[in-house]
Order: structure tokens, then sequence, then C-alpha cells
């Protein structure tokens, strides 16, 4: 006798949008702040986002000065990345783990994952200047995001 089971899937909502909104900032500034004690400049991690799509930007030497449109395009990108990846968090992964502790570590693993293919993937052939930035605090940083994330997003879909 084969058994099936199904997980409740959020509604959407605002919160759930909040949630990837609140976890990107929380590594956003975590970056910043991190990056310009390291010598990297304050301003390196959302300009060497935006190089994705401002290639002269590619060239960008440490520390990183402030750029307008650098900033305003890191930061867009930033966080709708954060925001998408938070969605597919709260439809796909969150609906399993059903307690906040839960949705914590899942949310944790999610963001070293994404970060693994970020860091040995996806930027090498996108965004190869990002490349600059610290590996580790990178790391703590996406960690840092999924713990927000999952925090904020059981208190999204908590039943009132």
């Amino acid at each position: 006798m084969a058994t099936t089971t199904t997980t409740a899937r959020p509604s959407f909502s605002v919160k759930l949008l909040i949630a990837g909104l609140v976890a990107s900032l929380v590594l956003g500034m975590w970056e910043m702040i991190l990056e310009a004690i390291v010598g990297d400049g304050f301003w390196s991690p959302v300009v060497y986002i935006a190089a994705t799509v401002l290639r002269g930007l590619q060239t960008v030497t440490a520390p990183v000065a402030f750029n307008l449109l650098g900033v305003v395009l890191g930061l867009m990108g930033h966080m709708m990345n954060s925001v998408i990846f938070g969605l597919i968090f709260a439809y796909l992964i969150a609906p399993r783990a059903k307690s906040l502790v839960g949705q914590i570590v899942a949310g944790m693993v999610y963001g070293v994952v994404i970060y693994l293919v970020m860091w040995f993937v996806v930027l090498p052939l996108v965004d190869p200047v990002m490349l600059n930035l610290n590996a580790f605090i990178f790391l703590l940083g996406h960690a840092m995001w999924g713990i927000a994330l999952g925090a904020i997003n059981y208190w999204a879909t908590a039943k009132a």
C-alpha cells in the first residue's frame, strides 16, 4: 500500500516578500561592513553585483569607491535575487520544515548551498570580479541570510 504525503504551501502574501527583503538586508549589511573592515571597500559588494551588467566595473580595484549607478543596480539585483530565492524557499523547502528551528536550519543550509553554487559555478562565469570578496565572509553572510530567511518565513506563515 502506497502512502502519500502532502505539504501545505503558503498562500502568497507580502509577508513572504518581506522575508526575502529583510534577509537581503542582513546579508548586504554584513557583507558591506566586513568588506570595508578587510579593505575591499564598503561599496564593493553592491558594485561587484552591478558588474554583472555594467561590464566596465569588472576592472574596478579595491578599495571600491562609491559609484551611484553601480550601487543602485547592485542593490536592486541583490534584493531581487533575495526575494526570488526567498519565494523558492517559502514554497518548496519551508513547508517540509514545520518548526521555527527546522526552518532556521533549513534556511541556513539553503543559504550555504546558494553560496556554493554562486561561488564555484555562477560567479566565475558571469561576474568574476565578485570573487575579490572575502570567501569566508561571503559564506557566513549567506548562512546568516538563510537563518534570517527561515526565521522570518516561519513568522510569515504562522497561523494566527
